[in-house]
């Protein structure tokens, strides 16, 4: 299995800089299994688990996060989950599943699946979180963008045209100007 060097990367940093040193007891855990690898640090998250791609960077560790960005591990700039999504998306894997214990935060990367293999849970973060990055890049999820990130073919858009109802129907996403012609149709995050 072959996971994006920069994702794997980039949720390990976030892990040492963001954990919880008053937890007692437990550390960073990194947990490699057949079908996925999940990244588990002490201390909940420290921003709405909905809005990491958008919020600005806060830390609880901020000598160890200085230290590394001197480093060249991380930037400090609040930019690390927007890398990690986007490189998912380019490889076209599962979005990030991300857990919240009582003391702990998990993000675990899935293997390679076809969008009919995935979850309707994974195909509605999958969708969710396509158009967050649209919207920070200053675009829009379309049926076409949304159908080259699940890897669909053009004859199946009708299976895309499902997603983006019912994440629409979840409150997930929004349509920018609902009077468009359904065809021309974009769509951003429900707090855009």
């Amino acid at each position: 299995m072959e996971y994006p060097e920069l994702a794997v990367r980039e949720i390990i940093a976030n892990a040492l800089i963001h954990q919880d040193f008053h937890v007692s007891g437990t550390g960073v855990t990194i947990e490699i299994f057949s079908n996925r690898i999940v990244i588990t640090n002490p201390g909940r998250s420290l921003v709405n688990i909905d809005r990491m791609i958008d919020t600005p960077p806060r830390s609880r560790n901020e000598d160890l996060a200085s230290f590394l960005r001197r480093v060249g591990v991380c930037e400090e700039r609040g930019s690390g989950f927007d890398k990690i999504v986007s490189e998912l998306e380019s490889h076209h894997l599962p979005p990030p599943e991300i857990t919240e214990y009582d003391e702990h935060f998990a993000v675990a990367l899935l293997t390679r699946r076809s969008f009919n293999d995935l979850t309707r849970q994974e195909r509605l973060n999958g969708c969710y979180l396509h158009a967050c990055l649209q919207f920070v890049n200053q675009s829009a999820l379309t049926n076409t963008s949304l159908r080259e990130r699940f890897e669909i073919e053009t004859k199946n858009s009708s299976l895309v045209s499902r997603l983006i109802k019912e994440a629409v129907q979840e409150k997930l996403i929004k349509a920018v100007d609902p009077n468009t012609a359904p065809r021309y149709m974009r769509y951003i995050p429900f707090w855009g």
